[in-house]
């Protein structure tokens, strides 16, 4: 075994699902891998390695803080962040601030949401510890 994994799923649930695979689709411009009726899972980095799955939820959820258990923040690595943000907010996205430096983490990010009101960040690493994407 060379990797504990071959590829990653992080599957995200909607009551109206509708709403969020069109942002998936035509706001963030994923590729649909695969659609499953109730589910759609997207190409989220080239190479068939990492995809987010939006599935019809079947309960509301238990809360809006992704810092609770069970609750998630999906973090899209690019080196043009400031490039999503404006693309994002002529897309009509709410972006409650603009890219920032965290000192801490070594990271230039901003996050929005989801219409299921997931958190969602765009993020550049500033480190060179941090793999080069597709190795």
């Amino acid at each position: 075994m060379s990797t504990p994994f071959q590829q990653q799923i992080t599957f995200l649930y909607a009551e109206k699902p509708e709403a969020s695979w069109r942002f998936y689709e035509e706001v963030l411009g994923l590729h649909l891998a695969q659609d499953q009726g109730f589910c759609r899972i997207y190409a989220a980095a080239p190479g068939g390695r990492g995809f987010i799955g939006v599935c019809r939820a079947r309960a509301p959820r238990a809360s809006d803080n992704p810092r609770v258990e069970g609750g998630t923040v999906v973090t899209f690595v690019h080196q043009d962040v400031e490039g999503w943000y404006e693309k994002l907010k002529e897309k009509g996205v709410e972006v409650p601030a603009p890219p920032a430096y965290s000192a801490t983490y070594r990271v230039t990010s901003f996050f929005f949401r989801d219409p299921a009101g997931y958190t969602l960040e765009v993020q550049r690493f500033e480190r060179p510890d941090w793999p080069t994407p597709g190795k």
